[in-house]
């Protein structure tokens, strides 16, 4: 009987039990496709380290004994769409079976799932072998309540799986050491250079061209650093045991002109691509904790091991969650569209410079200068979530759906009006001068509010407040600044409300 199996490029899992024994009547084929270059704008090196990573898996399959059809972009065979590709080759193999890995994208499951009712040959559908939960465990978790938690879903994930637990109890007393993680830098404490690998992808920045795909961003040093082997993520992950994780607890949440990674781990890439698990993640983090305790404090193993079994954990079960209604949501009602520098970083805003350009140079942002700094401005200025979607989607090169939308639509634009966030993240100046230096050297005034110096944040936080009190004032984290709000003198408010105006209306000015 001749099997075909399908791999997309974000089920790069070696480990995965298909790859266990190589059996000649088995096809795998992979495809790289117009279908999922073109239906967001994606950064450069995104598709870069999609195809390359692709590639080299395909590679390591063939290595191994396994039989692999690798449809590279301008493949005379490619149709560019993935079941016109699949018709192709079960015709051509005469398959008798069609089998692939659970999609972790809604339209490639849909599309994926349409294509199998169609076929006149059997089909099965497997686990892709990687996180720690399935599909739909938060929905059956959260069943019968009336409201999502995360810290709720993270406690039970440590109970379950026996992480940081001692005797029934969280190791070191507390649950969650998030107030410990909240520190600026301030250049005292060293950082070790960064992990940087240097693929070559000359074959691929070619293809790419010839294909003119539309792209984002820049790529300049003509090699892809971040990992795009298992081997190189494995390498990525000691390195950032040995060298980081000591201090990234402290300065998870800190941003600063001079640094682009702190001491974040640089492995989401290879994560979302499968390349490693959210299990090896863990271990070997935990492994290296045991050896090395008395030199590294529980607040930094437990604020890393949060964002892997809580945070990323929980996007995805979210996503399945409340999906397909989710990508529609639009509670505020916002619409206004993103301005231009948010493709070119052309801002006197220098919060927003730093992080749309890193975003631009690299392809990455931490989780900080994506919610309180992009997102965060996004928000205030009411601007629409898919606007928003489509932005984050495509520019960071760890950008996979079931992670991003219910950051961004979630979290971030609180689109879904608190099924993941509790209440907007949102910020004036103030957040953003807590971790960072980037208003110490910015165009505005940090303190001010009004006037053509003052950061545009502040007026906008309160027009937004203000703008937004029909759908926030009752929820119970946003009284305080209500309060303070309701305290200031209506001619003060008019002319915040002026100046954060006149702001939405000419972003690209400011």
């Amino acid at each position: 009987m001749k099997i075909l199996r399908l791999i997309l490029g974000d089920q790069l899992n070696m480990k995965h039990s298909w790859f266990n024994e190589t059996n000649d009547s088995v096809l795998y084929c992979m495809f790289e496709m117009r279908q999922e270059t073109d239906y967001v704008t994606h950064h450069i090196q995104k598709v870069i380290g999609f195809f390359a990573a692709m590639r080299q898996f395909s590679e390591d399959l063939k290595s191994k004994g396994h039989e692999v059809v690798y449809y590279k972009i301008n493949g005379s065979k490619n149709t560019q769409n993935l079941t016109d590709n699949l018709s192709q080759l079960i015709e051509k193999n005469n398959i008798e079976t069609f089998e692939y890995l659970e999609p972790d994208e809604y339209r490639l499951d849909q599309q994926l799932a349409e294509y199998c009712n169609s076929l006149s040959i059997k089909s099965s559908v497997f686990s892709t072998e990687h996180f720690y939960t399935k599909r739909y465990d938060l929905q059956t978790f959260f069943k019968g309540k009336k409201q999502y938690l995360m810290e709720n879903f993270y406690r039970d994930m440590r109970k379950k799986h026996d992480i940081l637990m001692h005797a029934g109890q969280p190791e070191g007393g507390k649950w969650n050491f998030d107030k410990s993680n909240r520190n600026k830098w301030k250049g005292d404490v060293e950082i070790p250079a960064y992990k940087l690998f240097k693929n070559k992808v000359d074959d691929i920045v070619s293809d790419i061209e010839k294909s003119k795909i539309k792209t984002i961003g820049e790529f300049d040093t003509k090699t892809f650093s971040y990992p795009i082997s298992r081997a190189q993520a494995l390498e990525q992950l000691k390195y950032f045991c040995e060298q980081l994780l000591i201090h990234f607890g402290d300065y998870q949440d800190a941003m600063h002109t001079d640094e682009t990674y702190l001491f974040h781990s640089r492995l989401s890439f290879a994560m979302n691509l499968k390349l490693i698990s959210a299990k090896d993640v863990v271990q070997s983090v935990l492994n290296y904790y045991r050896k090395h305790g008395e030199d590294i404090d529980i607040s930094q193993v437990e604020g890393f091991i949060r964002q892997v079994i809580g945070w990323r954990e929980y996007m995805r079960g979210m996503y399945w969650a409340l999906m397909p209604e989710f990508k529609n949501q639009n509670q505020l009602k916002n619409q206004n569209k993103l301005p231009d520098f948010f493709w070119t970083g052309n801002t006197k805003m220098n919060c927003l410079k730093q992080a749309i350009d890193n975003s631009l140079e690299n392809g990455y942002a931490h989780h900080i200068q994506r919610l309180m700094i992009t997102g965060n401005y996004a928000l205030l200025t009411e601007t629409h979530p898919d606007e928003v979607d489509h932005w984050y989607l495509g520019i960071y090169v760890d950008a996979v759906e079931w992670v991003q939308l219910p950051n961004t639509r979630g979290m971030s634009q609180f689109a879904d009006g608190g099924k993941i966030a509790t209440k907007p993240y949102v910020s004036s100046a103030s957040y953003i001068n807590k971790m960072s230096n980037y208003c110490d050297s910015c165009h505005y005034n940090k303190n001010k509010k009004i006037g053509e110096d003052a950061c545009p944040f502040n007026s906008l936080y309160w027009h937004f407040l203000d703008s937004k009190r029909p759908q926030l004032q009752d929820n119970f984290r946003m009284k305080m600044m209500y309060s303070v709000l309701d305290k200031m003198k209506t001619q003060d408010v008019d002319e915040i409300k002026k100046r954060a105006q006149h702001i939405i209306n000419h972003q690209d000015e400011y």
